[in-house]
């Protein structure tokens, strides 16, 4: 006997990505540090890697943590690529449909290379891939494994990483920005004007080279982090709030969109060598400046064009249709100092 089974149509449940007062940090919690927070304002807006460099207790790991709290809400289809990523690595919490805010990874320096690319007898995914789309943060970078340093290069420049067995190979997405963290020395404080440094010249020079080339040139943002004064530390003044940063990040994200329509790219980051020729239109002058800071910084190709895209977000966020000499000079403030 044929039954016929009658459904009761559900309403469509909204999912709603925008939350109000989730993160710990605030960025209005923070006392100085001017030219840090509009680092970290350039990078959200244009998913740029950084690098913070200063002695202990500058404020590094508070300006990484409160970093995710400017990022841009995820659209629908961010949040269903890292909802299937943590859903394949058994990381998706039972309770919890779909993830709704930007993954915020921060693996300890004792982390194996499969732990942090990923892999295993059962290939997962790891760290690089669980912060798809949102931010992967290293403190402590040159304390990381040479092999795991190393091994950020391919995802840091293809947006994916690549896991080869005998049996095959799997890609997983590893679309995220890099924040990473470091002391000057081992012991932290050279070149600091209110503590001498202890540490030998060739510990230091050794402390450094744990960084390759390859490397360095692969993050956008170079940042030195003072230690804050005592007067900024004991004032009043009033900073500004993570919203009201991050109404200008979404505001620029927006341009981006608009202007990478089709493209299958979001951000200023994500430009090819073309895109770059197409979308980073540049004034004479700017041009100018940037000629020069190339011989006299003996700048590479790659940060040539990584100037180029960091200058067009610096644009951005001014609401510029061209590349002037000012963001030009703003984004070379940026390079790393062994550059110079």
């Amino acid at each position: 006997m044929n039954k016929s089974v009658s459904f009761t149509p559900q309403p469509k449940t909204k999912i709603n990505l925008e939350k109000e007062g989730l993160y710990e940090y605030d960025f209005s919690q923070i006392k100085g540090q001017e030219q840090s927070k509009r680092a970290l304002e350039i990078a959200a807006a244009g998913a740029h890697n950084v690098l913070l460099k200063g002695p202990p207790g500058a404020g590094k790991t508070m300006l990484a943590r409160t970093f995710p709290s400017i990022l841009p809400s995820l659209s629908l289809d961010e949040a269903l690529e890292i909802t299937q990523i943590y859903s394949v690595s058994g990381n998706l919490s039972k309770d919890e449909a779909i993830i709704k805010t930007r993954p915020f990874r921060a693996p300890h320096h004792t982390a194996s290379y499969v732990g942090i690319i990923g892999g295993g007898n059962n290939i997962k995914p790891g760290e690089v891939s669980l912060s798809h789309r949102g931010v992967l943060f290293l403190d402590e970078l040159p304390e990381f494994p040479r092999q795991v340093l190393e091994s950020l290069r391919q995802p840091l420049e293809d947006r994916h990483v690549v896991i080869s067995r005998a049996s095959g190979s799997l890609s997983f997405p590893a679309q995220f920005i890099l924040l990473a963290a470091q002391n000057p020395c081992p012991c932290g404080f050279l070149g600091d004007i209110k503590k001498s440094c202890i540490c030998m010249p060739g510990q230091v020079s050794r402390y450094q080279k744990k960084l390759s080339g390859p490397l360095l040139d692969r993050i956008d943002i170079h940042l030195d982090v003072p230690a804050v004064d005592v007067e900024k530390l004991t004032g009043d003044l009033k900073s500004e709030t993570s919203k009201e940063i991050k109404k200008r990040v979404e505001k620029t994200r927006k341009i981006q969109s608009k202007r990478f329509a089709g493209t299958g790219i979001l951000t200023n980051s994500e430009m090819n060598n073309s895109q770059i020729k197409q979308f980073c239109t540049i004034k004479k002058e700017a041009l100018d400046l940037l000629k020069l800071a190339i011989v006299q910084m003996n700048l590479s190709a790659r940060s040539y064009h990584r100037i180029l895209k960091l200058s067009r977000t610096i644009a951005d966020l001014a609401d510029s249709e061209h590349i002037e000499q000012h963001h030009i000079a703003e984004a070379l403030q940026y390079r790393a100092k062994s550059d110079a």
